[in-house]
């Protein structure tokens, strides 16, 4: 029975003490109530208390984790609708499916290649998560040695029988992997497998009281890391079920709804990439590709670290004095701010042109030129203590600082602040940056 905030404000210190980062005890019971924050951020709260609160306390969502040998990916803990109100934390995982009927030669192929698939994206490397070995003829527990002897990260088992199922789970000890496969007729035997081998149990049924009631059955022998695994026949029953299941566990508290989502992408590439991009916005915790495409896996990647990350925190990249093509003393100084995004398009696209120069990266607290220009982040001050900090002087023989073309304004002042140093006003888009240093430096 979740408990009221004025419950939950009974049972806390009560000491208004704000290290939780509300001015008092009734405030944060409150918002522990609505599920807004979680208990750990009471330092105080006693462990009799913390027992007390164990349901109130618990995030809406049940956190999964798969585990192998130096990898781990998480789902569920997710406490609000809209990532306006609260940061997604635990980023969806990409699986690339893998089939039994295959044969060893050509999954060891296709897993070699996405394992090591890498890219980085603003100083982020972007990978995969795991693998799904689907049985559906051919040797499964033959298929899941192959992707194992190659990779160690964590893979779903898709396996409707229990006793071919084993056969896979078998050859990973001390690992937690995800069976698929669970319905209203072998729950009993795919529970008693989770709880074996310490695995997470995806169910399906047809209906949402059924999955319900299925959660209930599976809790009851034991288990309690499951998945529900919505069915994607349709975009639209699958947004709406998604939404309708995240609702019913975080505004209703529902608990025998309150897991992370897998879904099964199949179709063209068109319409795998409109139904993964839709489950990582709403709301899956484990997606299933149908193939390694590395055209496929990009943006998806992208997208998902623009949504799981804080929109209130910017990614950035460290400040300092960044050498791009071995300059030399006499190659002009570009000054920019350390928002990866704004970072990145300059080194890129300097880069990219082969042309040396010296990128001084000033603290504008993760915001673009023009932004922290506004909010007073990016101006003459900044810069010139940068450029000192790092002693720029010293590397240089052509003291020539260039300027992003948004903050022309900051020239004179620079100027001022810099005695001794040329200030340019460079273009204002990173694109143009090589031409200017061409015809101008």
């Amino acid at each position: 029975m979740a408990l009221s905030g004025i419950q939950i404000y009974k049972l806390l210190p009560q000491t208004n003490c704000k290290e939780c980062g509300f001015p008092t005890c009734l405030a944060f019971a409150m918002k522990l109530a609505a599920k807004q924050i979680e208990l750990s951020a009471c330092p105080t709260v006693s462990e009799e208390s913390k027992v007390a609160l164990a349901e109130s306390s618990a995030p809406p969502i049940r956190l999964v984790t798969l585990k192998s040998p130096g990898y781990e990916v998480k789902a569920g803990n997710e406490t609000v609708l809209f990532r306006h109100d609260k940061t997604f934390y635990n980023k969806p995982g990409l699986f690339i499916n893998i089939k039994a009927s295959d044969g060893v030669a050509a999954i060891q192929a296709v897993v070699k290649q996405a394992d090591s698939y890498s890219v980085n994206y603003v100083g982020i490397d972007l990978a995969i998560d795991g693998f799904a070995v689907e049985a559906g003829g051919g040797d499964f527990a033959a298929a899941v040695k192959a992707v194992r002897d190659i990779s160690k990260r964590p893979l779903v088992l898709i396996n409707p029988d229990p006793k071919d199922l084993e056969n896979g789970l078998s050859l990973l000890a001390g690992e937690s992997a995800l069976i698929s496969g669970t319905d209203l007729s072998n729950w009993e035997a795919m529970a008693d497998l989770a709880k074996k081998y310490q695995a997470s149990l995806t169910i399906s049924a047809p209906t949402l009281d059924e999955i319900a009631d299925l959660t209930e059955k599976i809790k009851g022998k034991g288990v309690e890391d499951m998945v529900i695994h919505i069915p994607c026949d349709r975009l639209n029953h699958h947004l709406a079920q998604s939404t309708q299941l995240r609702r019913l566990a975080i505004k209703a508290n529902y608990r025998p709804l309150g897991y992370p989502y897998i879904t099964f992408a199949e179709g063209d590439l068109a319409r795998v990439s409109i139904v993964a991009a839709q489950a990582i916005t709403k709301y899956s915790g484990f997606i299933v590709l149908p193939s390694f495409s590395p055209a496929l896996l990009y943006p998806l990647l992208v997208l998902r670290e623009n949504i799981y990350t804080d929109p209130q925190k910017p990614i950035q990249v460290q400040p300092g004095i960044y050498e791009i093509n071995s300059p030399k003393p006499d190659s002009p100084v570009l000054v920019t701010t350390n928002f990866s995004i704004t970072y990145f398009s300059i080194a890129n696209e300097v880069e990219g042109s082969g042309l040396p120069a010296w990128l001084v990266v000033c603290d504008a607290e993760g915001m673009s030129v023009l932004t922290a220009w506004a909010a007073g982040k990016f101006d003459s001050e900044r810069i010139a203590k940068t450029i000192k900090e790092f002693d720029v002087a010293s590397k240089v023989t052509k003291k020539l600082v260039v300027l992003p073309g948004h903050v022309a304004v900051l020239s004179g002042e620079v100027e001022a602040e810099l005695p001794g140093w040329e200030v340019r006003v460079g273009p204002r888009e990173a694109v143009d940056v090589p031409a200017f240093m061409k015809q101008t430096l």
